[in-house]
Order: C-alpha cells, then structure tokens, then sequence
C-alpha cells in the first residue's frame, strides 16, 4: 500500500481532523515516502534519532509514532531537527504522527488500553482538555491495593514510579489520562474518585492531593503511552496485513 492509502484507513480509525484545533502536533502524514510501496511499519512512542535508525534496521518504510517531529509551529530544519529529518528521507522511511488522537480513541487509544488492562466497568469519557475529554474514568471489578494496580498495568517497569497513597487503602473508582496530566488530577478529586492515573508528575499538585486525600499514580510520561502505537500496530497488522514491529525506546521517565 501506498502512504495516502494508510492515511486514508487511519483517519478512518482516529478522529484527526476533530481535533486539528486543540491539539498542537500536527497529525497525519508529517514526513513522505513518495511512491515507494509500504510492507513492513514499524511503531513506536517518539520520533527521534534511535527510533528511525532501528527503524531503517529492519526495513521500515513507515514509521507511525504518538510523538512526532512537527509541533504547530515553523521549525528551521537545522540542528537536531535537520539530522532528524535527514534520517528519515536518506532511508525513504515515511512518519505518520497521532497525538491526541490516540490519547482519547475509545478502543484504540493509550487510555483505553490501560482501561481494557485493568477490566475497567462502567467506563465513560473523563479528563477535559480545551472542552474535550481524553481520558476515561471507571470502576475496577473488585477493590484492589494501589500496589496491584501498578503491578497489573505495568508489571516491573524498570523505572521509578511516584505514588501518592492519600486516599482508600483499597480502590475501586478511578480515572485515567495517560502522558502529561499532572493538574487534571484536581478533576479526578472533583469526580470523587479513589485514584487517578497519568504519566508525569509536579511537585505542585502533592498537596492538594493529600488534603483531598486522593491516590495518584505518577507511572511516567513514557510508561502510560506505549498502550496506543500497541493497539494501532495489531490494528494494522490484521486490517492491512502490514508486517509490523513495536520499537520500545524507553526513556525512564
């Protein structure tokens, strides 16, 4: 298949376009690969160097990741961004960016996946964000210790994961927003709820959480958005019979 082709089937999936006007990553097709005829994709969290280069390894000609290169805003191709781009069109290898997109898809985003880990009940939309939500909150099917949810979601992560153990020992209801939602937590405590879920953490919001007395998982930026590409990735591996490959490039935090 062509790169417009899988432009055309993942605008079919993602809500792209909807969100052009809250989301600064510009999604879609941010680099070509002309005509070449697209085989393997591989997916991943960032664009960046170690990505394209294991990448090209394999013999990518597309690249689809949550973190592209292109944020609203002219960038001067020069500096890391021009070796960047360099990669990228020495090998042919297309870039295809979903930010926000992914975030909130109800079967195949970040949020979902994490939701569909933890057999989340009675899930429905949580986490506004310039009047749209993207995250999910509900409930567990049994209460269980803010331990076992770190460990069900993430097993043995690798890395530090803050946790701020406010609230019940035990919890039931809680929402999710994966990535950069430090201060929606102040949404989740409006909501009532046991816990919140996201990846980065602020030392700002450690009070307000304990005066509210609230659980939060801090489970790091990285950590809470590989559940997206994932999903894309078996997605396009059974609708478009694509040979696919996740690049794990952790980064800790």
């Amino acid at each position: 298949m062509l790169i417009e082709e899988f432009d055309t089937w993942a605008r079919g999936h993602l809500s792209i376009d909807e969100m052009a006007g809250i989301d600064n990553s510009i999604n879609g097709i941010q680099v070509s690969c002309g005509q070449r005829e697209i085989t393997r994709a591989a997916f991943a969290v960032d664009a960046c160097l170690e990505t394209f280069t294991r990448a090209a390894d394999w013999g990518a000609q597309l690249l689809f990741v949550h973190h592209g290169l292109f944020w609203g805003r002219e960038q001067p191709l020069v500096g890391t961004h021009y070796r960047r781009i360099h990669a990228l069109m020495k090998e042919d290898i297309a870039l295809y960016a979903a930010h926000l997109p992914l975030d909130a898809h109800p079967e195949l985003g970040n949020n979902a996946g994490m939701c569909q880990v933890l057999g989340l009940q009675e899930r429905e939309p949580f986490g506004s964000y310039h009047g749209v939500k993207i995250g999910y909150k509900g409930l567990l099917p049994e209460a269980r210790t803010v331990e076992q949810v770190v460990q069900q979601l993430f097993g043995d992560p690798g890395q530090a994961i803050a946790v701020l153990p406010f609230g019940p020992s035990k919890v039931r209801s809680l929402g999710i927003i994966s990535g950069g939602a430090p201060f929606e937590v102040d949404q989740a405590i409006d909501e009532g709820l046991d816990l919140f879920i996201t990846g980065d953490a602020n030392h700002v919001v450690y009070h307000r959480c304990l005066e509210a007395g609230i659980n939060v998982i801090f489970a790091g930026h990285y950590a809470t958005e590989v559940f997206g590409p994932k999903l894309m990735m078996q997605r396009a591996e059974a609708e478009l019979g694509l040979e696919v490959r996740f690049i794990h490039v952790p980064t800790g935090l």
